[in-house]
């Protein structure tokens, strides 16, 4: 049965400056990992119809499992949608045999002002079975928290 989580956050920041960290790759390797991981693309294109891949590596294989090798992630990302300063739509696809993990979620990140900087909401349509709620709720609340720093300085 199809999921969708959510996720959001105010941040003390311009609602311009995090619309751009959602779209700029070096901003992006710098948060997007959750907390655990790290990041590099093997690609970067911002446009609608444009796409990314990105690789994600656990610091400590140990502790999790990867769902592309056994220490990382890998993510097909596909720009459906950018509505400058508002929206950032994302098709994504992991790389991975598990077919719990097969299928493509979509991802919405909304920003909009708010008297206290700017509210970051995150909806993800069509979550993978493979991917438990709890640790999609962690990761998503890293990214934010990392957002947030990264922004906020």
């Amino acid at each position: 049965m199809p999921r969708t989580d959510r996720a959001s956050r105010v941040i003390a920041a311009p609602p311009d400056r995090v619309y751009a960290a959602l779209v700029d790759p070096d901003a992006l390797v710098a948060w997007l990992p959750p907390e655990g991981m790290s990041g590099r693309f093997e690609r970067f294109d911002a446009r609608p119809g444009g796409s990314y891949r990105m690789v994600l590596t656990y610091a400590d294989a140990s502790t999790a499992s990867g769902k592309a090798t056994a220490d990382s992630d890998i993510v097909e990302v596909r720009f459906v949608d950018i509505v400058p300063g508002v929206r950032v739509v994302h098709a994504v696809n992991f790389v991975a045999d598990d077919p719990d993990y097969a299928g493509t979620m979509t991802m919405t990140w909304e920003v909009k002002a708010t008297d206290d900087g700017t509210r970051v909401d995150i909806r993800a349509d069509d979550v993978p079975s493979g991917i438990s709620v709890e640790d999609h709720a962690a990761g998503l609340a890293s990214s934010l928290a990392n957002l947030a720093a990264h922004v906020e300085r």
